[in-house]
């Protein structure tokens, strides 16, 4: 008896507390697969870097026993300071000298990367800041430019997936008679479809022809490292020796780069309005508890029914908040005054 009443208690404390019960199994499948992405990584690159290691100190070796005049000490400065240069975008290698990364097309590029947030991480190249003045204005630029950047995206978003997503799914369903949940899928598989092919497949074949360097692989990787807002900066295009057309090609490269963070957000919007998704979130949400006070007024007579149509209200502008498509607008047909005096 003890051990029945027991497990019902038990029964019911998870039943109370199960989008709690989500929320830690959520956290420990995301630790999880830090964990697994930790060692993916590690394993991989891990023996290539150490072969890169050997291979460099080889190369210095080399270097010191064929050049007896010059002691370690020596050329261990001399590539400090390379390596310092390097890292600021400025190359002491001949093939290098003549792109300069702050003219106005490099800086719009960079200006683009900044407020989108699609170079953030490593950042694009080693395009960076070198004056004081430069990293203080980068600090005021972005502290107002990205939270811009993000309302101008989000109003974007809002009017796009209007005629893009909801418009065409509500005409579906209403003419052909499709079940409107089975066109939001089938819907947001195509947009996806089309996304990935104009905004990764096509773009990466467009990169592999004009970057001398990059084979199909490391363009989609570009491409997908750069929608995706990571930003490593391991690639970067328009960075090439005797790269024709720099500045216009560059200009190309932020338009492309603007147009498909967008495209990815009106794509993302669009699976996120799908009723399966918002109830898998809802899964992890904290339930909203019942206000006592609303609760008391609502037994007295006096006062029932404006508290039931405040209720009725809410609940309609919850609706409202959480609808994924237009909805259609009723169409009321009203007669004339003449008509009904003919018909009195």
């Amino acid at each position: 008896m003890l051990q029945s009443v027991a497990s019902s208690r038990c029964i019911r404390l998870i039943d109370r507390n199960r989008p709690a019960w989500y929320f830690a199994f959520l956290m420990i499948i995301y630790i999880l697969y830090l964990i697994f992405g930790a060692v993916v990584f590690s394993s991989v690159e891990l023996p290539y870097e150490d072969l890169l290691r050997r291979d460099l100190l080889e190369l210095k070796r080399r270097f010191l026993n064929e050049n007896e005049c010059m002691s370690e000490v020596q050329l261990e400065a001399f590539l400090e300071r390379v390596l310092e240069a390097s890292n600021y975008g400025v190359s002491v290698l001949n093939n290098a000298s003549g792109n300069w990364n702050w003219d106005f097309m490099s800086s719009l590029f960079f200006a683009s990367t900044v407020l989108s947030t699609t170079g953030k991480g490593s950042g694009y190249g080693h395009t960076v800041p070198l004056s004081d003045g430069g990293k203080i204005f980068c600090i005021l630029y972005s502290v107002i430019g990205i939270p811009f950047t993000l309302l101008l995206f989000t109003a974007l978003v809002q009017r796009i997936i209007v005629y893009v997503t909801r418009k065409p799914v509500l005409f579906i369903h209403l003419h052909w008679g499709f079940p409107k949940h089975i066109v939001a899928i089938v819907h947001s598989l195509f947009l996806g479809f089309v996304t990935v092919t104009c905004f990764f497949f096509i773009p990466a074949a467009v990169f592999s022809i004009l970057e001398e360097d990059w084979n199909f692989l490391e363009s989609f990787y570009f491409c997908f490292i750069s929608l995706s807002t990571i930003g490593l900066g391991d690639y970067v295009p328009g960075e090439g020796y005797n790269q024709k057309f720099r500045q216009l090609y560059k200009m190309g490269i932020t338009c492309y780069l603007l147009l498909g963070l967008i495209a990815m957000l009106v794509v993302l919007e669009t699976f996120c309005e799908l009723q399966e998704l918002k109830m898998f979130r809802k899964m992890f949400y904290v339930k909203k508890k019942k206000d006592e006070d609303q609760e008391h007024i609502v037994e007295h007579d006096q006062l029932a029914f404006a508290s039931i149509s405040d209720q009725v209200a809410s609940l309609k502008e919850e609706q409202k908040l959480h609808e994924p498509f237009v909805a259609l607008q009723p169409v009321v047909n009203y007669t004339s005054d003449s008509s009904l005096s003919h018909e009195q």
